[in-house]
């Protein structure tokens, strides 16, 4: 498997990458919500590379839901110890899961883009069934970068579902690159935009961005 995995990529480890990740993290051993989640068979999540994370791994992490501190675990697997992998779950496919007060927004936003992708507390309760979401919870979102024009549009379009919507709509526009914030693609004074890649965060210009040049 190659280790060239995007930032929230959804990975499940084999029997022995959790015996490693244990092994790692002698101190996770003693929380019983990593015994039931490893035994559970729930995913892990592709992150950003960190200094402290040695060449050749892939970084991965674990966020918990708030009744267990809301932490986030951060460890890291050879790939050979990853035995599935897949992107981000479909908005569509997680909207069941969603508050009913958010439904009409996710409606419009599939109307909008029906590839949308979400990840955040949705995501995680909607891949594990555990409790993470709560009245103050943001949508997050990942939206796949066109062409600058249709992405100017899609923009514009989501601003307009934001200014509306019960909960705020976090999320990435994810090109080439690696992902933008969105507000900060829409800001009047964007010329340049912070990018997340899997390695670091960089600046480029948003025309740059937009066409889907590489830093």
């Amino acid at each position: 498997m190659s280790e060239a995995l995007h930032r929230h990529t959804i990975v499940k480890p084999s029997k022995a990458g959790w015996t490693a990740i244990l092994a790692q993290r002698p101190e996770l051993a003693e929380q019983p919500i990593i015994e039931s989640w490893a035994r559970a068979g729930n995913p892990l999540v592709v992150r950003r590379r960190s200094c402290g994370d040695l060449a050749g791994m892939i970084p991965l992490g674990l966020s918990l839901p708030p009744v267990y501190g809301k932490q986030r675990i951060a460890v890291a697997l050879a790939s050979s110890e990853i035995i599935e992998r897949a992107p981000p779950p479909l908005l569509a496919d997680a909207a069941a899961t969603a508050p009913s007060a958010w439904h009409g927004t996710i409606d419009r936003l599939l109307r909008l883009l029906p590839q949308t992708r979400t990840f955040g507390s949705l995501a995680w309760q909607h891949l594990t069934g555990l409790p993470y979401l709560s009245d103050g919870s943001d949508l997050d979102l990942l939206w796949p970068l066109s062409s600058a024009r249709e992405t100017n549009a899609l923009l514009s379009a989501i601003a307009e579902i934001a200014r509306h919507a019960p909960m705020r709509l976090d999320g990435e526009i994810v090109g080439a690159a690696g992902g933008v914030q969105w507000r900060e693609l829409i800001a009047a004074d964007a010329n340049d935009v912070l990018v997340k890649g899997p390695v670091a965060v960089q600046t480029i210009s948003r025309t740059a961005f937009l066409s889907g040049a590489v830093p």
